[in-house]
């Protein structure tokens, strides 16, 4: 079964969500806004896909942050792992898992491909 993690009120997540059940696709949504993340699951992104890919510079969480604090958070793995499990928000979203790996952003083209 796929699951897909994010923030329910987020337009890419509405449309993932919309794709999804059109699909016919059954799927856990994990709500990190509510529930939180895990530092063992971001450690996994981190490794598999890499910063650049899970850290969502351009949001406003992000540039809210002073210089200091984004320096800090980029420093090393066990400080990104705390900004991103503190700052949820600041993680790409959706993050899907499937058969085939993480899908992070939203792609129609690579979602309907699950089917």
């Amino acid at each position: 079964m796929l699951k897909i993690y994010g923030i329910k009120n987020c337009s890419s997540m509405k449309k993932a969500f919309d794709l999804l059940n059109e699909l016919n696709l059954p799927y856990e949504f994990h709500d990190y806004k509510k529930l939180g993340i895990d530092k063992d699951t971001l450690k996994v992104w981190l490794e598999e896909l890499g910063q650049d890919v899970i850290l969502n510079k351009k949001g406003t969480t992000w540039k809210k942050l002073s210089p200091e604090q984004q320096a800090t958070a980029l420093e090393n793995t066990d400080n990104l792992l705390e900004t991103l499990s503190t700052y949820s928000s600041m993680i790409k979203r959706p993050v899907l898992h499937s058969a085939q790996g993480f899908i992070v952003g939203f792609d129609e083209e690579i979602y309907r491909s699950l089917k």
